[in-house]
């Protein structure tokens, strides 16, 4: 697998754009478009929120029963959630005026939204924006980058990842891009994804492998603990790459899964790393679990504990917090096996062992927990299962940004 620089334009046929409709924002793009030049086979995942916006109902619709898709249409400031029939008319509206500047079917546009909750769309500038987001879409990388950007909300910087690999002989490119930075936390987790593929799959398995794939990737992320009414993660393959149709699970499917595996954690660590206010990367590694499911519960109860993302922002190697967390996990263990350790670019500590602290040096583990990027090795000594789950500290800015976030 070779990790090239690019997003959801690096796979052959797929073009983009980025364009200030003036949704909300002013002075900053707001509105994307995401385009291939063949008919798609189309796989999604979406919120498990019971309120869901009206853009996860549209885009369901269209996963579970259009025959192709081609298009994505995406505003940024204004969700489309909560709005009622007139909202998801809306939707209707926006893939009728996409279909008709792309040349494509009403049923092969889908579209999503990200920002405030229980505001209305402004459809003129809807309308509009869609036209000339269709008259600049380019396969460049620069045309993926804008993309990439217009969908931001909150977040600090754009989000994208591409890498290619051989499939029967052909090479195959997997690219996407994402957003999210606030009420951002599992199952599955907040926020707006698109990923696009050349590669000839099936469609029953590009769904398989997605939704197994989430529960490894953004399922297992978390910013606040609020799972949002709009998370849509979309994939888009268009066969391009002219490798002989995946059909079966076997080794071509085993390497498009790898590939589609490197894209989506890579984009989810962009998201924790990116949340709101946040200065640090906080990955929680469980190791020698019980099983699986022991490992996943118990990585998860770490990086969303307040108090232990508290403590990574200060640089305090405050253990006891992370054994707090694992403790009211619901997971079952034994506290005097569990070995505890802070690892980051600066290196690593022991922390715990055999119940108790270990004679570690409090300077040393601020200095490893002052990187941008700490992880947590969660050693349970109980099997072979193993679990990483991604979140950020919790800061000052957190509190300012989501104090005033509608206005």
């Amino acid at each position: 697998m070779e990790i090239i620089t690019g997003g959801v334009t690096a796979a052959k046929g797929f073009e983009a754009s980025g364009y200030e409709g003036g949704i909300k924002y002013k002075n900053r793009k707001d509105m994307a478009m995401i385009y291939s030049q063949k008919p798609c086979v189309a796989a999604g995942v979406f919120t498990s929120n019971v309120v869901k916006a009206a853009p996860v109902l549209w885009d369901k619709e269209v996963v579970d029963n259009a025959p192709f898709a081609q298009a994505v249409i995406v505003n940024a400031g204004i969700a489309n959630a909560c709005t009622g029939k007139e909202g998801y008319g809306y939707c209707k509206e926006t893939a009728e005026v996409a279909a008709k500047a792309l040349h494509i079917p009403e049923h092969a546009v889908f579209v999503a939204s990200t920002g405030v909750i229980g505001m209305q769309l402004p459809m003129d500038k809807i309308s509009a924006g869609v036209v000339e987001l269709a008259k600049l879409k380019k396969e460049t990388m620069e045309a993926g980058t804008s993309a990439a950007e217009a969908i931001m909300t909150t977040d600090t910087k754009s989000k994208q990842v591409a890498v290619q690999v051989m499939i029967g002989g052909k090479k195959v490119t997997v690219g996407g891009m994402c957003k999210g930075s606030g009420m951002i936390h599992p199952n599955m987790c907040t926020m707006l994804g698109f990923v696009t593929s050349d590669v000839a799959i099936a469609k029953e398995l590009l769904q398989e492998a997605l939704s197994e794939n989430v529960k490894d990737t953004f399922n297992m992320i978390s910013v606040d603990g609020d799972t949002s009414t709009n998370d849509t993660l979309l994939v888009l393959t268009n066969g391009m790459a002219e490798n002989t149709q995946i059909t079966q699970k076997g080794a071509d499917y085993d390497t498009f899964v790898e590939a589609l595996n490197y894209v989506n954690t890579e984009l989810a660590k962009k998201m924790a790393g990116d949340g709101e206010g946040a200065t640090a990367l906080f990955e929680t590694k469980v190791i020698h679990a019980k099983d699986k499911e022991q490992a996943k519960t118990l990585a998860k109860s770490v990086i969303c504990s307040s108090l232990t993302k508290a403590a990574i922002f200060g640089h305090d190697a405050n253990w006891g917090r992370i054994l707090c967390a694992m403790g009211y996990s619901g997971a079952m263990f034994d506290p005097e096996q569990v070995e505890l350790f802070f690892q980051s670019k600066a290196g690593e500590i022991q922390i715990y062992k055999d119940g108790v602290a270990t004679d570690y040096s409090e300077e040393e583990a601020t200095k490893i927990l002052s990187e941008p990027e700490v992880t947590v090795v969660v050693d349970m000594k109980a099997g072979d299962a193993t679990a990483t789950a991604w979140g950020c500290d919790l800061t000052y800015d957190y509190v300012k940004i989501n104090a005033d976030y509608r206005s």
